[in-house]
């Protein structure tokens, strides 16, 4: 059953290319009657029947008159899509079980575009009116299954106006990725030295300045649960948690080969702590197989970490 949609890729992608910006012509715009528009000519068949069996001139102009309203149908349903463009926005990476949100522009050149729906069948379709000679930016969220880039696929765009009984469609794909970083796990920290040379001064699991109170803060996705102060909570100051500050004289070291377990629990351990650290602005590196980060602080240095977590085991194929 799986060889009808791989010939159906096939087709669209010689009939719809792929690229960052898609407009939609006579030759990407496909269009068949609704459930209501097959109702529809079900009843305009039974009323000929009945026009033809009465002799009826009334029944005649009246079903000639509705099979005029169905034939100007397609053609509005058809322009409503005729001529909008479709363009790839960005994208920010998330954790693993969160939603994905990848943006998608919609430009009109000339005409008001009205009850236009994008999006991923999976996910839901956002309905949108794009306004004449302007544009409009949808946010459309996927839920993420597995960690390194999503790569959605080709994206739905359809319409229905202006009756409901046509829908007009095309398939786009406009090349869009999201970076799905590791599910943060809270957990004891590797225990492996500094990243000087491994020296037991500098041990992020038993130098005493990884457990020194320093105060509250807001909480981030990755912290554990058990630093959370439900007081605060109580109180209605939101989610804090306990801030903790390193003292060691060496900067950590989270390496990947000190982890006990299979990868994807190791990666996700990481990963919190790469957030934790990233949170308490101490610097660290990081050490994933054959690659190391060397130690940093900041947006940056976590992002990059954050990164090789994600992709770890992957091919490094960047999407385009």
């Amino acid at each position: 059953m799986r060889v009808l949609p791989r010939i159906r890729d096939r087709w669209l992608l010689k009939r719809i290319p792929p690229g960052p910006s898609v407009r939609l012509n006579q030759r990407r715009i496909f269009i068949m009657p609704t459930a209501v528009g097959m109702s529809f000519l079900v009843a305009l068949l039974l009323m000929l029947l009945a026009a033809i069996n009465y002799e009826n001139s009334l029944a005649y102009a009246l079903t000639f008159l509705l099979g005029s309203v169905f034939v100007v149908a397609i053609l509005h349903t058809w322009r409503n899509l005729a001529g909008l463009e479709l363009k790839a926005g960005g994208s920010e990476a998330v954790f693993l079980g969160e939603q994905a949100r990848l943006r998608v522009r919609l430009e009109s050149r000339g005409r008001l575009y009205q009850a236009v729906s994008v999006g991923w069948p999976k996910s839901g379709l956002q309905l949108v009116d794009v306004p004449a000679a302007g544009s409009c930016e949808l946010e459309l969220s996927l839920p993420t299954e597995h960690r390194g880039w999503l790569r959605p696929g080709r994206l739905r765009v359809e319409s229905r106006f202006p009756l409901g009984i046509l829908v007009a469609w095309s398939w786009v794909d406009l090349q869009q990725a999201a970076l799905v970083y590791p599910r943060p796990v809270a957990g004891e920290p590797p225990k492996t030295g500094g990243h000087a040379e491994e020296s037991a001064e500098g041990s992020l699991a038993q130098g005493s300045g990884i457990d020194d109170y320093q105060g509250l803060r807001p909480w981030q996705p990755g912290d554990s649960r058990k630093r959370l102060n439900w007081k605060a909570y109580s109180r209605g100051q939101g989610l804090l948690v306990k801030d903790f500050t390193a003292l060691s004289g060496e900067d950590p070291l989270l390496d990947f080969a000190a982890l006990d377990g299979d990868v994807e629990s190791r990666l996700s351990l990481l990963c919190h702590w790469v957030v934790e650290l990233s949170a308490r602005q101490q610097p660290f590196a990081l050490r994933v197989a054959d690659a190391t980060i060397e130690a940093g602080a900041g947006v940056e240095h976590r992002n990059r970490s954050l990164r090789a977590l994600a992709l770890f085991g992957q091919p490094s194929v960047e999407p385009k």
